[in-house]
Parts: C-alpha cells; sequence; structure tokens
C-alpha cells in the first residue's frame, strides 16, 4: 500500500511576465496518465493560439510514470526544467502545463530553463501543496459506562474522531496514523481496563496542509 506522499491540493494557476514573454502556468492534481493528457489537452484548446503549451507530470507511488514536453522550444529548455522542480519539490500525481505566449524578445536556453523553472515553482505555489498520510480508520466498540471517559480522552488526543454510532454499545470510529495504530490500540486497551473492542475498519488517506 502507498505510503505518505506530497502532491497539489487540487488545481493552481499564475502568470510571469518575463522580457515581455507571458507565461501562464496551470496546475492540477492527476492521479492517472490519462487525467495529466486531458487536462494538458485542456489547456492547449483554451491556448490554443499560443506559441508554446510545455507540460511535465509525475504520476505513480514510486513516480513510474514521467514525461516532460517542451512543445517547440528548444530541447530540454522547457519541460525538463519543469519536471525538475516537481522532482526538487517531492510531488506525486501532478501535472503542469505553463503557457508562453512570445513577447518579442528571445531569452536563451538559459534564460528559458530559468523561466519555465520559475513558472513552474509559482504555479505550484499557488496550488498549494499538501502532505496525504495514510490513516487506519479505527473501530473502538465499548458499552455505555466508558462512553464520557473514552469521548473524552478521544477529543484531547491528535486522534480525529469521525464519529460515534449507538446500538447495543457504542462504536467510536477514530482516525489513526498507520504507524501509531499498535499504539492506539494499546491505549484504548489500557483507558478501558481491557473491555474495549478494537478493530481496523478501512484505510484512507488525511490531508494536511504542508
Amino acid at each position: 500500500m502507498r505510503a505518505d506522499y506530497t502532491t497539489v491540493k487540487n488545481y493552481g494557476e499564475s502568470e510571469l511576465i518575463i522580457q515581455k514573454s507571458r507565461f501562464l502556468t496551470f496546475v492540477k492534481r492527476a492521479e492517472t496518465e490519462d487525467e495529466a493528457l486531458d487536462f494538458i489537452q485542456d489547456i492547449k484548446k483554451r491556448h490554443h493560439n499560443a506559441n508554446h503549451n510545455c507540460s511535465a507530470y509525475m504520476i505513480g507511488e514510486h513516480d513510474n510514470i514521467q514525461k516532460a514536453n517542451d512543445d517547440g522550444e528548444p530541447t530540454g529548455t522547457a519541460g525538463v526544467p519543469m519536471l525538475e522542480v516537481l522532482k526538487k519539490q517531492g510531488l506525486k500525481d501532478t501535472v503542469v502545463v505553463v503557457t508562453r505566449y512570445f513577447g518579442g524578445i528571445k531569452l536563451g536556453g538559459g534564460g528559458l530553463i530559468r523561466a519555465y523553472g520559475r513558472a513552474t515553482t509559482e504555479g505550484i505555489a499557488a496550488a498549494c501543496t499538501v502532505e496525504r498520510k495514510l490513516h487506519y480508520l479505527m473501530k473502538v466498540t465499548i458499552d455505555y459506562t466508558w462512553l464520557g471517559k473514552v469521548e473524552n480522552e478521544i477529543r484531547q488526543s491528535p486522534y480525529p474522531l469521525k464519529e460515534i454510532s449507538y446500538s447495543d454499545g457504542v462504536n467510536l470510529f477514530v482516525y489513526v496514523p498507520v504507524a501509531e495504530a499498535e499504539t492506539f490500540t494499546a491505549w484504548m486497551a489500557e483507558l478501558t481496563n481491557g473491555q474495549a473492542g478494537i478493530m481496523s475498519a478501512s484505510s484512507e488517506f488525511l490531508e494536511f496542509d504542508s
């Protein structure tokens, strides 16, 4: 199962003017290559009259899909520096498109590399980044006599309480980081003198601003 990772919050865009050229950056989370390609094509359609729509993306748990496209800029001056920014920031499942409207002044190879890298960095900042951390949704089953104590302790803990359901007993559903599952289980057992039923109901990623 995938470990904790960093990605963009969802969507962001920014604009940068360098030597009269406009660099418009569009950033989005994409969990499959098809999603990334659809996003790139959408930007190209919206800016079909631009001089260049350069792109880069990294997809997959182990960054197994990495692509960069210079879209007519000199080889290695656009897509690659964009991809390098994604790598440097450790972003997964992220696609970036930088649209350039040429302003009449040539930037040279080094200037283009710096421009596309800076544009990508600013676009990512606009989209914001998040840490996605894998949690177990732990189900804690207790008798009603324990509810006040257990609920109070959980609400004061760093573990988010998702919900409480009531039947013959009480079920509390709590998000616990995977690495802390054993610690949480031991804590609940100690808190209830071993009278709590504790199990993992499911697992999912929670997002935290980075």
